[in-house]
């Protein structure tokens, strides 16, 4: 027995031209690039100044102090600063999704490697020391899984932060 064949209609995308709303011509492709990426401006709540790619989590009204995989009090990340540096009581831009780019010597402060990110390495929140990546996925019972995102070459890492997993 055969099946019958059913068609279905095709619809095309609609698009924005001078202002107006108009359907995709036949034979037309869309070809665009999504570069946005998520922001917040943020006060440094620490004593310190948190520089470009530390983990932060919100830990006031406006504020945000150094990340750590170790307490359920400081492992909800927010996201990575976006600037070179905040300065303690400053305000700053904090990343959380998209495509960070920093310095290999700028990613070495971050995760305590050389050479910047390992491309295609998975990055997650350091459950020993605040602020850091590691590429290690914690196990110590107490601690969090968290993976915060992956590189994409020495200086770049694609932010994709997940739920944390207690162990």
């Amino acid at each position: 027995p055969h099946l019958p064949l059913i068609l279905m209609a095709q619809r095309r995308p609609l698009i924005i031209v001078d202002g107006r709303i108009k359907q995709i011509g036949p034979g037309d492709i869309l070809d665009a690039k999504v570069l946005e990426v998520d922001t917040i401006s943020q006060q440094n709540n620490n004593t310190e100044s948190i520089v470009i790619g530390s983990p932060v989590y919100n830990d006031g009204e406006g504020t945000v102090d150094l990340a750590k995989a170790d307490s359920v009090n400081t492992v909800e990340v927010l996201g990575l600063v976006q600037d070179i540096s905040i300065a303690a009581d400053a305000s700053g831009n904090i990343q959380t999704d998209g495509v960070l780019t920093a310095t290999t010597a700028q990613w070495d402060i971050v995760t305590g490697d050389t050479g910047g990110l390992t491309p295609g390495a998975i990055y997650y929140l350091s459950p020993a020391t605040a602020g850091k990546l590691t590429k290690t996925a914690p196990t110590t019972v107490g601690q969090f899984v968290l993976r915060i995102g992956k590189a994409l070459g020495a200086t770049k890492l694609d932010i994709s932060i997940n739920q944390p997993i207690e162990l």
